[in-house]
């Protein structure tokens, strides 16, 4: 990790870079891929399949019988907690439900809005190194309480022709309507314009390599929407002189591990904490799994020395972090501040994986600075506000006269006669 002590504002600009994302390089990839899709549907999955997954199918479709089988290759404790994270994540969701408001805004004039679940929503989980089956629990559970009526998903399957069987429990569990065997830039595509076996979505959820980030931007443009746009993972920590350096250090890997172009950011107060989490940081790497990992990630990665609560608040709010953990003794008082950021962890005990897993609030959120003007997936982001508006005899008395001064003025003259009639009429 780069080390920046007492950096100018001039140098802020640099601490928050992300690392590039050049897609000219695989943008013609996608594009091809996706016309295809869209020209042959099944045979140009299953053919793209073979060929980037290797692996040859017979079928898209996950079958009944394979999600029997799944159950039994689930442990009964991975099972529990896969019950456990679904509850709370339920919980918290099914208290974001929309209440209706009727507002009378002039005599006469009533408008309100009317919540509708989006009916189709495609869910794209990736399979490879880490099968995010918790992914699963946190797209599929507030579709479900949405009232989506058709809850697609679709993952990569092994070499074997096989979805990790935990994906598949998580997916039973939540409510998923139905299963395909489709990773990458095909599986976006195929939920996008729907083929002889994938339903065409409305709206697509989930994140993925750089290939899916693209083709997902790609399908956006003009066939079906996204929950937003995305980067690499990331996560921001402000520590100060209370904070336990073994658990930043845990925090900052934890992130790290997820994939070399992810990004950590620490930010501290203490020049004591920041050697000691450089010390953690080397010994806890050692032993983790991932560390090769890891490690390219920390390239991206900067540590950076303040002189103040204000000004290590203010550094986290120009970077919008995907994930903030706050672990200072006045962590309440910062959080106030908070303006940009995607989900904020409060405290030495709020690890970013309590809410990666099981606290219930949900882990698909912006990144690459999209904290900025996106939020993180919520119910609302499965449905669509109406809007209704009643008119009577009076509320036409109540605002005719303006309508028709501004339909005059934008030289819409059949807008202005819409309602001189109806005030003639009275």
């Amino acid at each position: 990790m780069k080390i920046y002590r007492y950096p100018e504002r001039a140098q802020w600009v640099e601490i928050i870079a992300r690392p590039h994302l050049d897609h000219s390089q695989l943008q013609q990839t996608v594009v091809t891929v996706l016309d295809d899709v869209r020209r042959r549907g099944d045979e140009a999955v299953l053919e793209y399949e073979e060929r980037f997954d290797h692996v040859r199918l017979s079928s898209l479709s996950v079958t009944e019988a394979e999600m029997d089988e799944a159950e039994t290759l689930v442990s009964p404790e991975l099972k529990e907690a896969i019950h456990l994270a679904h509850h709370n994540i339920y919980v918290f969701h099914e208290a974001q439900r929309f209440h209706e408001v009727r507002v009378e805004s002039q005599p006469g004039v009533t408008c309100w809005q009317k919540s509708v679940p989006i009916e189709k929503v495609g869910l794209y989980i990736p399979g490879g190194t880490a099968p995010l089956f918790s992914t699963v629990l946190m797209l599929a559970t507030p579709a479900k309480i949405a009232g989506c009526s058709d809850i697609v998903l679709c993952t990569p399957p092994s070499r074997e022709g096989k979805v990790n069987p935990a994906i598949l429990v998580a997916a039973r569990v939540a409510g998923v309507s139905a299963i395909y065997k489709a990773g990458g830039v095909q599986a976006i595509g195929a939920m996008a314009y729907g083929t002889q076996t994938v339903p065409k979505v409305y709206k697509i959820f989930g994140p993925g390599n750089q290939y899916v980030m693209a083709a997902k931007q790609q399908v956006s443009l003009g066939d079906v929407a996204i929950d937003m746009p995305a980067g690499p993972s990331e996560v921001c920590v402000l520590a100060d002189d209370t904070a336990n350096a073994a658990f930043v250090a845990a925090d900052l890997l934890s992130q790290a591990e997820h994939g070399i172009d992810s990004q950590v950011l620490l930010i501290t107060t203490s020049e004591r904490l920041l050697d000691a989490v450089q010390n953690e940081v080397s010994r806890q790497l050692d032993v983790l799994p991932r560390k090769d990992i890891a490690l390219k990630a920390l390239d991206n990665s900067r540590s950076v020395l303040v002189g103040s609560p204000d000004e290590m608040m203010a550094l986290s709010n120009a970077y919008a972090p995907e994930h903030l953990i706050i672990q200072t003794r006045d962590y309440e008082s910062l959080a106030a501040q908070v303006v940009n950021a995607g989900s904020v962890f409060l405290g030495a005990y709020a690890c970013e994986s309590a809410g990666d897993y099981a606290s219930g609030t949900n882990h698909t959120l912006p990144t690459h600075g999209y904290a900025t003007a996106y939020s993180g997936v919520n119910l609302d982001s499965y449905c669509r506000k109406v809007t209704f508006q009643h008119l009577t005899a009076q509320g036409i008395n109540s605002i005719g006269r303006a309508v028709e001064l501004m339909a005059e003025a934008e030289q819409l003259h059949a807008h202005k006669n819409a309602m001189t009639l109806r005030l003639a009429s009275i």
